[in-house]
C-alpha cells in the first residue's frame, strides 16, 4: 500500500539541509576514520533495508546524501516514498567507493528514519480514522528548518497538510480572541485585511463561541480540546455552513471515535512534533 498520487518533494527545498547536515558532521577536516582506514579502491554494495513496519518518506533525500559525499555512488531503489514496508524489506542498493558510503551513511539515515517515522505515525492515524470522511493532518509544531520535508511525510503517510506557516492562511487562535474583545471582532477584522484568496480559521473552546462564529462565517472553525458529545453537538449545530477541525487530545485510543462525531478534518500535532524514527539499517558488502 502506497499513498495515491505522492508528487516528489522539490530539490530546491531539501538540497540546501543535506549540504548544512553534511558540512555540520564533515566539519574541517572530513571524515577522518574512514578516510584513515579504507583505501580510496575500495568499493562496497549496500543494501538498505526496514527494521520493522512502517511507511517509507524521504528517499531522495537519502540518494541526495549520497551523491553529495560522492557523485560515483549509485542508488537503486526497490521502494518510493509513501510504499508501506514490513522488516527485512530491500528499500534500496547503494554501490560505488567505500569511503562516500560510510560517510554518507549516519546523516542518509537520519534523514530517512525521521522521515519514514513521521509516515510511519500518519499511516497509523489514517488507519485508526477510517471509515469516516474526517482526514488526519499536521500542524506548525514542526522542528525549525525542516517543516517542509516532515508535512511532505505526513502527505507520504496518506495524511493532509494544515497550513505551512503564519502567511498562508488566518487562524485566529484564543489569545488573538481575548485581544480582539471575542470570536465576532475576530473574524471580522481579519477578514477586512486578508486577501480574497485567504481562508479564514477560528478556534473555539465552547458551543456558545462556535454559534457565535458561524454568525462571521468562517471557512474552518478549529474545535478545540472537545468532548465527544461536543464534537457531535458542533456538529449538529454547524449543518456543514464551515469545515470543522477537532483538536487536542487526539492519539490512537482517541481518534476513531473522534472520526465517528462527523468532523472534517483532526489535527495531531504529535505527527510531526514526537515521531520515533522508523528503524532503518545500512548491510555492507566488501566488494574489493
Amino acid at each position: 500500500m502506497s499513498a495515491p498520487d505522492l508528487p516528489p518533494l522539490s530539490p530546491l527545498l531539501y538540497l540546501p539541509l543535506v549540504r548544512m547536515a553534511l558540512a555540520e558532521d564533515l566539519g574541517r577536516a572530513g571524515d577522518i576514520t574512514s578516510n584513515s582506514i579504507i583505501p580510496p579502491t575500495v568499493n562496497v554494495r549496500v543494501t538498505l533495508r526496514s527494521r520493522q513496519a512502517g511507511r517509507l518518506a524521504g528517499m531522495d533525500i537519502a540518494e541526495a546524501v549520497f551523491h553529495a559525499v560522492d557523485a560515483r555512488l549509485r542508488v537503486e531503489k526497490h521502494r518510493h516514498d509513501g510504499d508501506a514496508l514490513n522488516p527485512g524489506d530491500i528499500i534500496a542498493i547503494i554501490e560505488g567507493p567505500a569511503r562516500g558510503a560510510l560517510t554518507a551513511e549516519r546523516t542518509a539515515l537520519n534523514f530517512l528514519g525521521h522521515l519514514s517515522g513521521v509516515a510511519s505515525a500518519t499511516a497509523r492515524m489514517v488507519a485508526a480514522a477510517a471509515g469516516h470522511k474526517a482526514r488526519i493532518c499536521c500542524t506548525r509544531k514542526t522542528i525549525p528548518g525542516l517543516r517542509a520535508l516532515q508535512k511532505y511525510a505526513v502527505r507520504a503517510g496518506g495524511g493532509a497538510n494544515h497550513r505551512f506557516g503564519l502567511d498562508d492562511a488566518v487562524l485566529i487562535k484564543d489569545n488573538h480572541v481575548g485581544v480582539a474583545g471575542g470570536v465576532r471582532a475576530a473574524i471580522a477584522r481579519a477578514r477586512a485585511h486578508a486577501g480574497h484568496m485567504v481562508k479564514i480559521e477560528v478556534e473555539v473552546d465552547t458551543l456558545a463561541q462556535l454559534e457565535e462564529a458561524l454568525l462571521e462565517k468562517p471557512d474552518i472553525i478549529m474545535l478545540d480540546n472537545m468532548s465527544m458529545d461536543m464534537l457531535r453537538e458542533a456538529v449538529r449545530i454547524t449543518a456543514g455552513r464551515a469545515i470543522l477541525e477537532a483538536s487536542g487530545n487526539v492519539n490512537l485510543d482517541t481518534v476513531a471515535g473522534i472520526a465517528a462525531t462527523g468532523v472534517d478534518l483532526i489535527s495531531v500535532g504529535a505527527l510531526t512534533h514526537s515521531s520515533a524514527c522508523l528503524d532503518l539499517g545500512l548491510d555492507f558488502d566488501w566488494a574489493g
